[in-house]
């Protein structure tokens, strides 16, 4: 009697269960629950269940789609080796304009004696034009695959650095999974109030010139992103506090 098909299937089934495992040990990891990893990836909440069960025969593009989601590669996702951080000891600043993502990067980068990396500097360098220009030519899609670049090539370059990040890298799930894959990440939080302040402070008035709604419309946006951001390390509060203190707490983090 030929025992061949009945080992094979004993293999595929061990195969299918050590993706399973590597995918729910991601999502554990990046605190991601299984229906925000299946709207982040576009694969089904009952796929992903049976996947992580050992029982979906995953595809090629499954693969693919469900690795950039937690941001890693498909490979990693087939290696029986654990997933590790690239950049441990990277730290990575988001959050909405005006939350001190540039001032306090540069300070807590001087403390720690690391590089302050900015990610728009990036794209502008591999682009050969400012960001604008990059919005006004190839559009919020556009940019955003210029931003999933620069951040795999800093990703690539494994050195350590302090890195700010626009307030828009979550509206793309799979560049976001990369950096909080990738960095210590944490969310700088500030009230819409003082987001618009220091934003005016630094004598930029086109938010609130002409738009009456603009304060409504920060608030909006404040609120859609907040469940990603929330995804973050750890989060320092701002509002109300001191460039001095806010860094205190940032550096006690880190140190």
């Amino acid at each position: 009697m030929n025992s061949r098909p009945s080992a094979e299937k004993e293999e595929l089934s061990a195969f299918l269960c050590s993706i399973g495992d590597k995918v729910r040990m991601l999502r554990g990891q990046r605190s991601i629950s299984r229906k925000k990893l299946s709207q982040i990836s576009g694969v089904s909440e009952r796929y992903l269940a049976q996947l992580e069960s050992g029982a979906g025969n995953i595809s090629v593009a499954f693969l693919y789609r469900i690795s950039k989601a937690l941001g890693v590669q498909p490979q990693d996702l087939l290696s029986d080796q654990p997933t590790k951080k690239k950049m441990e000891h990277s730290i990575a600043l988001i959050g909405l304009r005006g939350a001190g993502k540039s001032t306090l990067g540069r300070r807590l980068a001087d403390c720690l004696s690391l590089d302050f990396v900015e990610l728009n500097t990036v794209i502008e360098e591999q682009s050969g034009m400012p960001v604008s220009e990059v919005i006004a030519l190839y559009g919020q899609e556009g940019y955003r695959e210029l931003e999933s670049k620069a951040l795999d090539a800093l990703v690539d370059r494994s050195n350590r650095i302090v890195l700010a990040v626009g307030g828009g890298i979550v509206s793309s799930p799979p560049t976001f999974a990369t950096l909080r894959h990738a960095f210590r990440t944490v969310w700088l939080k500030a009230s819409p109030e003082e987001h618009m302040e220091r934003v005016r402070a630094q004598g930029d008035s086109r938010p609130m010139a002409g738009n009456p709604g603009a304060m409504a419309e920060l608030k909006r946006i404040l609120t859609s992103r907040e469940d990603m951001y929330q995804l973050a390390d750890a989060t320092v509060d701002t509002s109300g506090k001191s460039i001095e203190n806010n860094l205190e707490q940032l550096v006690a983090l880190f140190r």
